[in-house]
């Protein structure tokens, strides 16, 4: 038998007593509890908390943050994100700490308190806002979508990654000596290029023209495509690689690799522990792969390259960030005293030559 109680009524199913109560013209069912008293305390506790604001749906009640997580991947992929693996990398501390949680049991002082567990692990500030900010944009697109009605507050760390990291040419060649094969001619790609290794990573013989001379990049990080010419260097080196397509297994089978960069006919995976073993070996340690797009865009600035026609190389899509990699060393400031100094010496030159003539 049904009996009602406020605003909402309590009845029994089975052994357990349940709740139906209305929101915004939507009817609502959920457990109550093992006895008549405790869903009567369920139901006014529902009440109260639609009086204030914080009611929460018993569908909303159930979601987990994996879930959230989930559904935020599957949202990206339908948009094409060419971030995801990054973003799936860096929300893996997230969910092994929340992940079966219910997403409405989470709060501002547990984030905080795992933020600092990972910053006291040596985890850089960066590191840590990247799950931080996954997490915090999963919980937005469940309250747009109703799923949530509100979110805990994320604080997000201060991060300084702005780096002045770069190779001279003697360093570059120094660090090519000590990179095994295709690395080093991985690397020298991106020396010449300033392409990112997610770019050159997947490069297939199918994007290359080598009759054209040309190199159609499909898709990049800002989901734009480009072209670019083979000439020099770049030319030889794509003509290197033509010629190592061809993998002989112990069989004696052959295999003709799509990729022009691969590991024995196999995409190339993850080296870092080559590229650190060579940097420290060319004496050179700390330095990132990451520094060669650095060196290009300066490169490109100091041969007096175009702007637009640098970028449409490398592939920057702002014209600040291309301008944040266009960094300087110790000499160009050196040189840009003597050459001032050089300026002040040929206006005083002049100077002294007018006063002679005058008199």
């Amino acid at each position: 038998m049904t009996r009602h109680w406020g605003e909402g009524s309590i009845y029994k199913r089975g052994t357990r007593y349940w709740i139906s109560y209305s929101v915004n013209g939507k009817n609502h069912k959920e457990s109550g509890g093992k006895t008549k008293a405790e869903a009567r305390a369920l139901l006014q506790a529902q009440k109260v908390n639609i009086q204030q604001g914080n009611f929460i749906t018993p569908q909303q009640n159930k979601v987990p943050i994996n879930q959230l997580l989930d559904n935020y991947i599957s949202n990206l992929k339908v948009k094409g994100a060419k971030s995801i693996p990054a973003l799936v990398s860096g929300l893996k501390p997230i969910r092994n700490a929340f992940g079966h949680m219910r997403a409405v049991s989470l709060t501002s002082d547990m984030m905080n308190e795992f933020i600092l567990e990972q910053v006291d692990q040596g985890k850089a500030n960066a590191t840590v806002n990247r799950g931080t900010q996954g997490l915090r944009t999963a919980y937005n697109l469940a309250i747009k979508e109703g799923k949530l009605n509100s979110s805990p507050h994320f604080t997000i760390l201060k991060e300084d990654n702005a780096r002045e990291g770069f190779f001279e040419k003697e360093e570059f060649e120094a660090v090519l000596e000590h990179l095994p094969t295709p690395y080093n001619d991985m690397a020298e790609f991106a020396f010449y290029t300033g392409w990112r290794t997610g770019e050159i990573k997947p490069l297939r013989w199918d994007q290359v023209d080598r009759k054209g001379q040309e190199i159609r990049l499909k898709t990049s990080k800002n989901g734009l495509g480009r072209v670019i010419p083979l000439h020099g260097r770049i030319l030889d080196l794509i003509e290197e690689r033509w010629q190592k397509r061809e993998v002989k297994f112990e069989s004696g089978e052959t295999y003709i690799s799509p990729m022009v960069f691969h590991k024995e006919g196999k995409p190339v995976g993850t080296f870092r522990k080559s590229w650190i073993t060579a940097c420290k070996e060319a004496g050179h340690p700390g330095k990132l792969f990451h520094d060669f797009r650095r060196t290009a865009a300066r490169n490109f600035t100091r041969a007096q390259v175009s702007e637009s026609v640098a970028m449409a190389i490398t592939g920057h899509k702002t014209n600040s960030m291309f301008r944040r990699y266009n960094i300087t060393n110790m000499d160009d400031k050196r040189n840009a005293f003597i050459a001032a100094e050089e300026h002040l010496e040929s206006q005083k030159h002049i100077t002294q030559k007018v006063s002679s003539i005058k008199k």
